[in-house]
């Protein structure tokens, strides 16, 4: 009797289940009506601001759509047939990869550098890191707007320096022309990228173990090779958020090739993204550029499962 009341006690004292008692169940269906009013206001906003527009943009790309904004009713799939045998679309789509690829890939390689600077102790640091956050939290609009008059040809205060300093003999028309007004429009956009993918690696940085870039000098490792055998693996899920994210945001960018090219005539500087514009402006084609954005979310989807499929960001470092 006595050793039963004590392993009775044992058992509550160390919060295990005495013997026969049955566990209660975990959750249930009060768990989840509690649980309603605090996920309610976000859930009404996913389907206001992502569901719904998203849906009603898919339901009037099967429509067939007047100028006037009248409905005429449904053409199923003609809308999307129209749109891929535009002649214009496939330079459209090489500008969209060549836009996306230049941007991210020229942002992570600058930011990687930036990072490790920043990583160092120096007189000023505090500073030169607050700096870098001033592209970041200025709008976007406002920062091309900035070089777009700067670049003018004109009274650019840009173009005027590059004069100075004898990079070029005379005024040269960056906005006038697609390939140059493109080309400007890839530095603008690395231009305000920088901040965030310098941020994320920065912090990945400071993630790293101390003991164990120690341990690389210990061995004899230069610092060449402790950057790319020690410092760069460590940084694998930063690079690989840092990017995901910029080929989002890249890809769905719209106010910098907007503002740098679109006084230009014709689609040699446009992406998908600015093409749906065009479309909805100039040809005031509602159906035509719900169809295109709707390809412009399947492609995004499918390059963005390629890349988690081939990188595997949440892999461990071995």
């Amino acid at each position: 009797m006595t050793s039963t009341t004590e392993t009775t006690r044992a058992g509550a004292a160390t919060g295990r289940p005495r013997r026969g008692a049955s566990p209660k169940p975990a959750g249930g269906a009060s768990d989840l009506w509690s649980a309603v009013p605090w996920t309610l206001p976000a859930l009404i906003l996913i389907f206001g601001v992502v569901l719904f527009p998203a849906g009603y943009m898919i339901y009037n790309s099967t429509r067939r759509i007047s100028l006037a904004g009248v409905d005429h009713g449904s053409v199923g799939l003609q809308n999307y047939v129209t749109v891929l045998s535009r002649p214009e679309l496939p330079g459209i789509l090489l500008n969209s990869l060549v836009w996306v690829v230049s941007v991210v890939l020229i942002t992570v390689v600058i930011s990687l550098a930036l990072a490790q600077f920043l990583n160092k102790n120096f007189p000023g640091r505090r500073w030169v890191r607050m700096s870098i956050i001033v592209p970041w939290a200025a709008s976007v609009v406002m920062t091309t707007t900035v070089f777009v008059y700067g670049l003018d040809p004109f009274y650019g205060i840009i173009n005027k320096f590059l004069v100075d300093i004898h990079v070029l003999a005379q005024p040269f028309g960056f906005t006038k022309e697609p390939i140059p007004a493109f080309i400007s429009s890839i530095g603008i956009a690395v231009f305000v990228s920088l901040p965030f993918t310098t941020y994320t690696i920065l912090a990945g940085l400071a993630g790293i173990p101390g003991d164990m870039l120690e341990a690389a000098k210990m061995d004899g490792a230069g610092a060449f090779r402790t950057y790319f055998s020690v410092t760069l693996p460590n940084l694998r899920n930063a690079i690989a958020l840092a990017t995901l994210i910029n080929i989002i945001n890249v890809f769905n960018s719209l106010p910098i090739l907007r503002l740098m090219t679109g006084s230009i005539p014709g689609y040699k500087a446009d992406t998908t993204t600015t093409y749906v514009f065009k479309l909805l402006q100039n040809e005031q084609r509602i159906d035509l550029s719900s169809a295109l954005s709707v390809i412009n979310f399947l492609i995004v989807l499918v390059v963005v499962s390629v890349y988690l499929l081939v990188v595997k960001p949440m892999k461990e470092v071995s």
